[in-house]
């Protein structure tokens, strides 16, 4: 391919993006994967640029275009090579048009802006930035000095804050090493290592993990928890929650069990631990705000009625939690937003309605914002999040 046959295919990639996330289709790296399947004469290096033509546009712009061309337009605005490609010959975009839609704007949704926390809010940028690939080592298998080794081919570089995490590049190939296949390692993002850090799950508790999706945050409980005890992963996503049983034994999660929720009755379900759950893990269904480097397209996704959806699905679910903690127990409430409604907002709501509840002071790293934790790519390094550690009085 030509280079500005590069620019004409991103633009189409872009297209179909734009369309996805305004209709609530698959995600970007689903339909990056279907584009170039159909075009498979498009070789390794054309799939790269072009794949980085188009991210980069995503990157860079925080409202939706309305279309890859205007995505593509505004980008050339400030880039004179870029420009240049617009000439409509044999492969090539056609040449501009002087009253053509052009993309425009900053990185950040304008009605996001001061939703964010105020902490964060000067180093919104960073979310734009590329994430590296963070790995927790598995201390049920192996040691962090083991894996370092393991994985000296990939560069790794473990992480201060966290005494399981390593760093490796962005787009390093974890998935081929033996490290990852027998469950040294699993792929979780230092923010996500921390919490669970934080969390205060050791041997012979009984855990709840609520929202546990696929089940990252489980495997690192049960770590944490040496296999002893018993942990719950709840979940109303039965596709998700399904991948835990395999994920479970190649990591030696032993302790592991799973639980579907029909959703509006998880009450139901969970009866049983009513009132009997030392620590209960609500990593409640959010925005996403924090995790925009690795996956920008969800900023055109995001609606205020959707944010107004998940926030009230938030209260539900930290109130539910309140129901299944043990005297002296706690709640672990965690989004990977840094949207105060969804982050602090929730937990004043939840202290005011729970007059016998209180939230922990902050410790360890992060900043300390109101009742909770913020942790974000510019000062720590992680993916965004907000969590809190409530306890009864």
């Amino acid at each position: 391919m030509t280079p500005a046959a590069r620019v004409q295919s991103a633009i189409e990639l872009l297209d179909e993006v734009i369309v996805s996330a305004r209709d609530g289709g698959p995600a970007a790296d689903v339909i990056a994967r279907q584009f170039f399947k159909a075009r498979r004469y498009a070789g390794s290096k054309d799939r790269r640029a072009v794949r980085d033509l188009a991210w980069n546009a995503i990157r860079r712009w925080g409202d939706r275009p309305v279309s890859g061309r205007a995505a593509m337009l505004g980008m050339a605005a400030s880039q004179p090579e870029l420009a240049e490609m617009f000439g409509g010959e044999g492969h090539a975009p056609p040449a501009m048009g002087a009253d053509e839609p052009v993309a425009s704007g900053r990185t950040i949704p304008g009605w996001l802006v001061k939703r964010f926390a105020a902490p964060v809010r000067r180093d919104l940028d960073a979310l734009m930035e590329r994430a590296p690939l963070d790995l927790r080592v598995n201390r049920l298998k192996t040691s962090r000095e083991s894996v370092l080794g393991d994985l000296a081919d990939l560069a790794p570089e473990p992480i201060d804050t966290a005494p399981n995490a390593v760093r490796l590049p962005p787009d390093s190939d974890v998935l081929t090493t033996d490290a990852y296949r027998d469950g040294r390692v699993e792929i979780q993002d230092l923010g996500s290592q921390l919490i669970c850090q934080a969390s205060g799950a050791q041997p012979g508790m009984t855990v709840l993990d609520l929202c546990a999706g696929a089940g990252g945050k489980t495997l690192s409980l049960a770590a944490l928890m040496q296999n002893r005890g018993r942990l719950i992963a709840a979940d109303t996503d039965r596709r998700r929650l399904n991948q835990l049983p395999d994920r479970a034994e190649r990591a030696g999660a032993t302790i592991a069990e799973t639980l579907l929720l029909d959703p509006g009755k998880e009450a139901e379900a969970l009866a049983a631990l009513a009132g009997q759950c030392d620590i209960v893990v609500v990593d409640a269904p959010c925005s996403g705000t924090g995790t925009w480097r690795r996956n920008p397209e969800t900023r055109w996704r995001l609606t205020p009625k959707r944010l107004e959806a998940v926030t009230a699905l938030q209260a539900r679910l930290l109130d539910l939690a309140a129901t299944m903690v043990a005297p002296g127990g706690r709640i672990v409430y965690a989004v990977c937003s840094l949207l105060d409604e969804e982050g602090a907002g929730q937990i004043d709501r939840f202290l005011t309605g729970h007059a016998g509840w209180t939230a922990m002071p902050h410790e360890g790293p992060g900043r300390g914002h109101r009742n909770g934790t913020l942790l974000d790519p510019s000062h720590d390094g992680s993916d965004g999040f907000f969590y809190a550690l409530l306890t009864p009085k």
